[in-house]
C-alpha cells in the first residue's frame, strides 16, 4: 500500500490539495473534476464519479469535506471494482498466457515478474520467445527464465507463430502448469504486426483447443488516455482477458484506470509498483481508490 501511495502520489497530492479548507460548494466540484482529469480519469469517468459523489453527499448528509473525500473514496472504489479479478490457473493443463503490449510497456519484465509470482504459487512455468523480431527481447526473456529457474522455448530469428506452437505442445507434454508467451511489442496501428499477433493466437489455439485461455495487455501507467486506446485497439484484434498496469512507481497520474472500468471494464490482474521480481502486486480496487487520494 505504501508503494502504491508512494507511485500515485502526483495524483493523490492534487486531490488531496482541493479537500484544504474546502466547503462543499460548486467551487469544490469544479476543482474535483480539474484534479480526476489532470489525474487522466477521462472526461466519462469524471462526470461519472461526480454525479456519483454528488449523489452519495446527499445521501449521506455530508457537512464537512473531510466526509466528502471519504464519499468519494468510495466512489472511486466501487467504479474500479469490476476490474478486481484474481488470475485462474488450474482448471485448464497448461493455462495458456499470451501477452501482448506496445514496445516499451515492460511487456517481458511483466513476464518475469509473473513468472516469479506463479512459481511462488506453486506453479511450474515454460516461457516461448515468441518476440523473435527483437534478439533483446529473446535475451531478456532468457535471463528472466534464468532468474526463475524455468525453461524457455527459443528460435533465433523464427517464426513467432512456430514458436508459440512448439511451446504449447512442449508445455503439455511436460506436464507444465502455465505457458507463457512473449509477443513482439508493436503500436496498434501497424496493422500488420496486429494480423501477427492474430496468426499467432490462431495458430495457439490449434496446438491447444481452446487456447490461449488468457491473453494479457500489458500497458505503461503513464501513458494516460492513450492506454485506453490501446486497451480498445487490442481487444478488438484479440479479445482481451486482462490487464498487467507496470510502472505505478513515481510518476504515474493511475486515473486511467477509471476510464478502463467506465469504457472497456476488463479485468487489472496485477500492478508493477517497483522493479524488482516481487513488485508485482495483485490489484485491490479499495487500495488503489485510497492511494489515488494520498
Amino acid at each position: 500500500m505504501s508503494r502504491l501511495k508512494s507511485g500515485l502520489r502526483k495524483t493523490g497530492t492534487n486531490i488531496q490539495a482541493v479537500f484544504v479548507n474546502a466547503q462543499i460548494d460548486d467551487a469544490l466540484y469544479e476543482e474535483l473534476e480539474a484534479a480526476l482529469l489532470m489525474s487522466d480519469a477521462g472526461v466519462k469517468a469524471t462526470e461519472f464519479l461526480l454525479d456519483d459523489l454528488r449523489a452519495r453527499v446527499r445521501a449521506n448528509m455530508a457537512t464537512n469535506a473531510v466526509q466528502v473525500r471519504k464519499l468519494l473514496g468510495d466512489a472511486i472504489a466501487d467504479l474500479l471494482k469490476p476490474l478486481e479479478k484474481p488470475l485462474e490457473i488450474g482448471r485448464f493443463t497448461p493455462t495458456v498466457i499470451m501477452v501482448a503490449g506496445v514496445n516499451g510497456a515492460g511487456k517481458t519484465t511483466s513476464i518475469g515478474k509473473l513468472t516469479k509470482h506463479l512459481a511462488t504459487e506453486g506453479c511450474s512455468v515454460l516461457l516461448a520467445a515468441a518476440d523473435t523480431f527483437r534478439a533483446a527481447a529473446r535475451e531478456q526473456l532468457g535471463v528472466w527464465a534464468d532468474r526463475n529457474t524455468v525453461e524457455i522455448i527459443s528460435q533465433e530469428g523464427g517464426d513467432p507463430s512456430a514458436v508459440s506452437f512448439d511451446a504449447v505442445n512442449a508445455g503439455r507434454a511436460r506436464g507444465r502448469d502455465v505457458v507463457l508467451v512473449d509477443t513482439a511489442g508493436r503500436l496498434p496501428t501497424q496493422l500488420h504486426l496486429m494480423d501477427e499477433l492474430k496468426k499467432i493466437k490462431r495458430v495457439i489455439g490449434k496446438a491447444d483447443a481452446g487456447a490461449p485461455h488468457e491473453v494479457l495487455l500489458v500497458i505503461d501507467g503513464n501513458t494516460g488516455q492513450n492506454a485506453l486506446a490501446q486497451v480498445r485497439a487490442f481487444d478488438d484484434a484479440l479479445g482481451l482477458t486482462g490487464l498487467v498496469v507496470t510502472k505505478l512507481d513515481g510518476t504515474a497520474k493511475g486515473g486511467v484506470l477509471c476510464a478502463i472500468a467506465r469504457e472497456k471494464p476488463i479485468p487489472v490482474y496485477f500492478i508493477g509498483v517497483g522493479e524488482k521480481l516481487e513488485d508485482l502486486e495483485t490489484f485491490d480496487a479499495r487500495e488503489f481508490a485510497q492511494a489515488l487520494l494520498g
